[in-house]
């Protein structure tokens, strides 16, 4: 479903043959072929592939907007044209071409009127990318696989609220941050019980601390909290197991490690 306002329409017209002739499957795109479309009109060219957009004939749209950016780079419709190619490469599941468009707009018009949905786009081509078919089926914890994709997911929908607070894409942004936001403190909880277990104290400790420190807001922090006690623990730095218990026993007196107050470590 179509989340922006387009351009004004004014109805595909009837082209040639040649120019109907599009894959409507959901595959990746060929190269464009600069040939097909050498003798068609800026304006007709933008119309079919606007047609093709709204028909979900997503390879086909994406092949003639790019034939119109390479055509016509400054044209009346250039601009449009490279923000519904993001949108096209979206749909069509194209998550890296789509963030690579995306920034490109964001670089070359940072102040078109809709730039921050380039932003909301880019977002969700990595939120996409961060996903796996079998998380929504809850066969695995996303929080244990690599999340290259949702850390940047998680930056580029801080950055569009971070520059457009008042957008209409912020509230979802914020949302789905929020989601993010947990997965990316419990992997690095997943990262720093395995420290614990190999006995490489500092590094979990490092990491409960990364937790505190850039998402003190996640439901993880406690659990964070619990980790540099158990490194510290492991350690025996007795005084700083004290000191970070105490917030501990402060913040979450029921915390499954506490047992009538007394920490019990998992891997002691």
């Amino acid at each position: 479903m179509r989340v922006f306002s387009a351009a004004t329409y004014f109805g595909a017209l009837t082209l040639s043959l040649a120019l109907l002739t599009g894959c409507a499957s959901n595959g990746s795109t060929d190269s464009v072929d600069e040939g097909k479309y050498a003798d068609v009109a800026e304006r007709e060219l933008y119309e079919s592939a606007r047609a093709a957009l709204d028909s979900s004939l997503y390879p086909t749209a994406i092949e003639r907007l790019e034939a119109l950016d390479t055509r016509f780079p400054f044209g009346a419709h250039a601009e449009q044209a490279q923000l519904e190619l993001v949108y096209a490469y979206y749909e069509n599941d194209n998550w890296e071409e789509a963030r690579a468009a995306a920034s490109r707009f964001i670089r070359l018009h940072p102040d078109h009127p809709q730039v921050d949905y380039a932003y909301y786009l880019r977002g969700l081509a990595a939120w996409q990318a961060g996903r796996f078919s079998l998380e929504r089926l809850r066969l695995i914890d996303i929080s244990k696989r690599d999340l290259g994709a949702t850390r940047d997911a998680y930056n580029d929908f801080r950055e569009l609220i971070q520059r457009y607070p008042s957008s209409e894409y912020a509230a979802d942004a914020q949302q789905r941050i929020i989601y993010l936001r947990e997965i990316l403190a419990r992997h690095e909880l997943h990262v720093a019980d395995y420290y614990l277990r190999r006995g490489a104290y500092v590094a979990a400790v490092e990491r409960g601390r990364w937790v505190i420190e850039n998402y003190p807001e996640s439901n993880a922090s406690h659990d964070a909290l619990a980790t540099m006690v158990e490194g510290y623990m492991g350690l025996g730095m007795n005084d700083r197991v004290q000191e970070v218990l105490a917030v501990l026993r402060e913040n979450a007196p029921d915390h499954e490690q506490l047992n009538g107050g007394e920490f019990q470590p998992k891997h002691h």
